[in-house]
């Protein structure tokens, strides 16, 4: 799977969150999604099955199309070439009580193999348990090298798939934080990750 974007991008005073990904081999797509306040605006979607099987060359290829599309995607949102409408800042009255959000990583034990992160997560209102559609979910790798965070709206079942490759981890605490947003109702979880043990050093080194 090559590596994807996350952009913060302005035009007309407003603030977007530019996203694009690669759905992975199985589902050969490169999808761009433009979010405001939470809320996905536009989406962009592209095959690469003409890349397939994925060879050396191909994911070379296959990168520059992710680098292409993010780019003349941003391009499109800044210039306001993109007509997008943002996304109103819901905020609650001081002292209202909302019912508010739950999230869940399914596959807590497995979302992590041979490097790729695949996260199933799913939303859900806290008062009644029904599920939080349209949530956007933010997933994000605290103490990695470079900062790296994901986002991702939840469809009619509250749930919603984030898969990327794991970054490199600093030498400091590591952890997965996810968060999820709804209106004026918010809720996080955070895992903390374990750095692999240094191997023992060998008698006489």
């Amino acid at each position: 799977m090559a590596n994807g974007h996350n952009n913060n991008v302005s035009h007309g005073g407003a603030t977007y969150h530019v996203q694009t990904e690669d759905r992975g081999a199985e589902h050969p797509f490169i999808d761009t999604t433009v979010f405001s306040n939470g809320r996905a605006l536009h989406r962009r979607t592209n095959s690469y099955h003409d890349l397939l099987p994925l060879s050396p060359e191909m994911e070379r290829t296959l990168q520059e199309r992710i680098d292409a599309q993010h780019k003349s995607t941003l391009e499109e949102v800044r210039s306001g070439r993109l007509k997008l409408i943002p996304a109103p800042e819901t905020q609650s009255e001081p002292g209202a009580a909302g019912p508010g959000l739950e999230i869940q990583l399914l596959n807590q034990k497995d979302w992590l193999k041979a490097g790729q992160a695949h996260l199933e997560v799913q939303v859900r209102v806290k008062s009644t348990g029904a599920p939080a559609a349209g949530a956007r979910v933010e997933a994000r790798i605290e103490g990695a090298a470079v900062p790296a965070e994901y986002v991702r709206e939840t469809g009619p079942d509250g749930r919603a798939q984030i898969s990327f490759v794991m970054p490199w981890l600093g030498d400091g605490e590591a952890a997965l934080a996810l968060s999820a947003a709804h209106g004026p109702e918010h809720t996080q979880l955070r895992f903390q990750l374990r750095a692999k043990p240094k191997a023992p050093a060998t008698p006489g080194s």
